[in-house]
């Protein structure tokens, strides 16, 4: 297994965490993933697991399997459960205390709910976009229609407050467009955008993203279900489309659902701060963000951030994004 099955990270390596069981069983996982936390066995069959995780998230409640292939804390669990379109509620204050201290030595039990789109709190979708973009970007908005009705557009131009634009989709004053100089800095941009949120919440895209209007109608529930175990940040994987074919750099989690206070940090590959550090975020699995890019641009990009932040421009994701995805 390569990919972890639950999150597709690369990122599976060797572990020394355990999880307790009901009953008194502990059990050590030699495999872990770097980016959901999902504990694996020696040996164990994606395809098995996947099987065993959906009959296993099919009910009401979830407790512990001490003989599954796999192993879930409460923290992971969360994820996981987010890629079948459900939240979750733990049990008692134990559990509520796992979710902000992970990752929890115990195996994860919980509570489940559908995620409904109706319920939760309004979120604002932001776009950043170069001026020539801003046509293109206004004739893709109505596919977001279905989950906002605050758009805020924000151009690298000379400074101008928002003003309000006319939108397919959108009710008059729902869509504004402002300018900033981006400034060789895409955190402060981000910044700047974030304050112009209208909503608690704001998901952030460039021009060239989009997101499906099946994922954008549960961020306001997805945004619930952060609010109530203390996160501020959701990362979204990123699906990178490079003339096409799918690359290799996936799944790119982006944290680009955040409380509006959240401030960016980064000059390129800019990335949310956290008080409280990474426990105040998650990754929902329920969707992507579709990102267009073609070799051009891929080549043109690495060397651009290069310049902007010597040692920082990843050079080497050039040659990961125009290879093509594998498991």
């Amino acid at each position: 297994m390569r990919r972890c099955f639950l999150c597709a990270a690369d990122m599976l390596g060797p572990s020394e965490r355990s999880l307790a069981y009901p009953g008194g069983r502990v059990r050590a996982f030699p495999i872990a993933c770097g980016s959901c936390g999902l504990l694996l066995e020696a040996g164990a069959d994606p395809a098995c697991c996947r099987a065993h995780l959906a009959a296993h998230l099919s009910g009401p409640t979830v407790l512990p399997d001490p003989d599954a292939p796999y192993g879930l804390d409460l923290y992971t669990l969360r994820s996981a459960a987010t890629a079948f379109g459900l939240g979750l509620r733990p049990h008692d204050a134990e559990g509520r205390a796992a979710l902000r201290r992970p990752h929890d030595r115990h195996a994860a039990r919980a509570d489940l709910y559908a995620l409904d789109g109706t319920a939760g709190p309004p979120v604002s979708l932001g776009l950043l976009c170069r001026p020539d973009g801003l046509e293109a970007a206004l004739a893709m908005l109505a596919v977001h229609a279905a989950w906002t009705d605050d758009v805020v557009i924000l151009l690298d131009a000379p400074v101008h407050r928002p003003e309000t634009v006319p939108a397919a989709g959108f009710p008059r004053g729902a869509v504004r467009v402002g300018a900033r100089p981006l400034g060789q800095d895409f955190a402060a941009q981000r910044n700047a955008l974030q304050d112009l949120a209208g909503h608690p919440w704001m998901l952030q895209l460039d021009a060239d993203e989009i997101l499906s209007v099946e994922a954008g109608r549960l961020l306001p529930a997805l945004a619930a279900l952060a609010e109530a175990g203390d996160v501020v940040s959701v990362g979204l994987a990123r699906r990178n489309c490079v003339d096409g074919l799918l690359s290799d750099v996936y799944p790119d989690v982006q944290y680009r659902l955040n409380r509006r206070c959240v401030r960016y940090a980064g000059r390129v590959h800019e990335r949310p701060v956290l008080d409280g550090g990474w426990p105040r975020s998650l990754i929902a699995l329920h969707g992507a963000i579709e990102h267009h890019l073609d070799r051009a641009h891929v080549l043109a990009r690495s060397a651009r951030y290069e310049r902007l932040a010597p040692g920082h421009g990843r050079l080497e994701e050039a040659v990961a994004l125009l290879r093509s995805y594998r498991d």
